[in-house]
């Protein structure tokens, strides 16, 4: 049962990689103004942010009844 309400809710799980981009750029482009600079710091800002993603969605997945 608990893999069909991963498989149902997948999609959504799409998004994620997208949103977690523009916020790695956005956030990079504010702080720094070389583009070589912003693109080496929002790639490893990227990375960062999918790991906590990704733990937060195991972490849930174990913990749901």
């Amino acid at each position: 049962m608990s893999n069909l309400i991963l498989l149902a809710t997948i999609n959504y799980l799409w998004y994620a990689f997208p949103l977690a981009v523009v916020v790695s750029l956005v956030y990079s482009a504010s702080r720094y103004e070389s583009p070589k600079i912003i693109l080496r710091r929002s790639g490893r800002l990227f990375v960062t942010i999918l790991i906590f993603m990704s733990l937060v969605l195991g972490f849930l997945y174990v913990v749901q009844p």
